[in-house]
């Protein structure tokens, strides 16, 4: 299987959480990977080429797109991974408007410029793969969380279009959808909620496993691997679906 061998990635949020365990497992299956992040101390440790760019910035965006291109080659596989989340939301009549426009800024802005800038060359080459990571809070919104369930529904809507747009050009777009997943931002939110109620962050994680029939949460590294398949060539079948990677739960 040809899979992602020498195939060209850009992959975001690659410093941490679900998209260092992508970026390492995609390229030990063979593609030629660039990792992007806002840390570069986080980058450093991946051992994989980098560029340190925000991607919440349509000058970000495309920084990160030459420094690929000019030192891997054009971009064949695109993961938007990178994110923020919603620990520091609150109810809609509560919710800041510089926290909509940051968290829209960075989760939705940021994937489109990159995706505009990309699909170009992938539609004039006849091939491309481009996988979001939305979230199950994309299909199924989370109270006070408004900036970050709309943001979420709308990288749906936008692989969507991705799909449809570019799919006569030997193009696929598709998103994955975690539930709970123990990354560090993850973590931030599990702190927050123990405090705004008062109970141990172990408890979260507890309430939150619970929430699985098979009473944990996911790791990075199931996420990964749907991520890889989506990025392969035998995913050429597959465009324009949400995939839950959720243990069986619509959280």
């Amino acid at each position: 299987m040809a899979g992602v061998t020498g195939r060209v990635a850009l992959i975001t949020g690659a410093g941490r959480g679900i998209g260092r365990a992508t970026a390492r497992l995609m390229a030990s299956r063979g593609a030629r990977v660039m990792c992007v992040a806002r840390s570069e101390s986080e980058l450093v440790e991946m051992g994989l080429e980098y560029t340190v760019a925000d991607l919440g910035t349509p000058d970000g965006c495309a920084y990160a797109v030459a420094e690929t291109e000019s030192r891997l080659g054009p971009v064949e596989i695109l993961v938007c991974n990178h994110g923020i989340g919603s620990a520091h939301e609150r109810v809609v009549w509560d919710q800041d408007p510089d926290v909509w426009a940051e968290t829209m800024r960075v989760n939705l802005d940021g994937p489109f410029h990159l995706s505009r800038l990309i699909l170009k060359g992938m539609v004039a080459r006849g091939y491309g793969r481009i996988v979001y990571t939305s979230s199950t809070a994309g299909l199924v919104a989370e109270p006070a969380g408004s900036a970050y369930n709309s943001s979420k529904h709308g990288l749906l809507g936008l692989m969507r279009s991705v799909s449809l747009d570019a799919g006569a050009y030997g193009v696929t777009s598709n998103a994955v959808l975690p539930g709970w997943v123990r990354t560090e931002m993850a973590e931030r939110s599990a702190r927050q909620e123990a405090s705004d109620r008062s109970i141990g962050v172990d408890q979260v994680w507890e309430e939150r496993a619970a929430l699985y029939p098979p009473g944990r949460v996911a790791t990075p590294e199931e996420v990964a691997e749907t991520i890889a398949f989506l990025a392969s060539e035998e995913s050429s079948g597959v465009s324009g679906e949400a995939i839950r990677v959720a243990l069986g739960s619509v959280w």
